[in-house]
């Protein structure tokens, strides 16, 4: 896709649970280009269970990816953010965040986690010139979301549930994201973008009839 707006791309692949391959990765990046300058990172994993019946390799599972890949992340560009004195770093929280169901409580955690991490370290590295956001999708239409479209009832609720009635796709992120990226987000950091179609404006709201 980049490659066909005219744009360079390169790809790899990297465990971001594993910190000596995430420094590795961005210091490669950092020696090629001359400068890392924007990172994005979204990868998160989910165990939906009730609290009582995770184990504790589910518990390190979701933990590891979700709290301890994202720090990896945030510690690897931002020494190198640091010493240059610039860059973007974003992280996916979730509405989760905020608000939970029966369920969730590892997911939420950590995207709760997440949350205090982009504080934590905008506030560190913010006077190196280094911004740190989170992007806090709703319901997104993605593999991780994927097998809630095997039950109509559950997948048509949550559609239901924020302002415009509907899931939201992956490339509806992208706008956020690259305001985060971009020049025109310079003096934002520490905050999140929630991009939920309205769900956390209105959660359990009841309409009554006529209305």
């Amino acid at each position: 896709m980049i490659r066909d707006a005219g744009g360079q791309a390169d790809s790899g692949a990297v465990d971001i649970v594993d910190g000596n391959a995430v420094t590795g990765a961005f210091q490669s990046v950092a020696n090629d280009r001359g400068s890392l300058d924007v990172v994005v990172c979204t990868p998160a994993i989910n165990v939906r269970k009730p609290l009582l019946d995770y184990t504790d390799e589910e518990m390190d599972l979701v933990l590891g990816v979700n709290l301890k890949g994202n720090a990896h992340v945030l510690q690897s560009a931002g020494r190198i953010m640091k010493d240059q004195g610039s860059g973007s770093i974003i992280l996916f929280s979730s509405i989760r965040s905020l608000v939970v169901e029966p369920g969730q409580s590892m997911y939420a955690a950590t995207k709760a986690g997440i949350v205090q991490l982009v504080r934590t370290a905008a506030a560190e590295l913010g006077p190196s010139g280094v911004r740190v956001n989170a992007v806090a999708p709703g319901v997104i239409d993605t593999p991780l979301t994927a097998p809630i479209k095997d039950i109509p009832d559950w997948y048509n609720a949550y559609g239901d549930r924020n302002i415009f009635r509907r899931w939201g796709s992956a490339k509806e992120m992208a706008g956020p994201t690259c305001f985060l990226a971009s020049d025109a987000a310079s003096y934002v950091t520490g905050t999140v973008l929630f991009a939920d179609g309205g769900w956390t404006a209105i959660d359990g709201r009841f309409s009554p009839p006529g209305m």
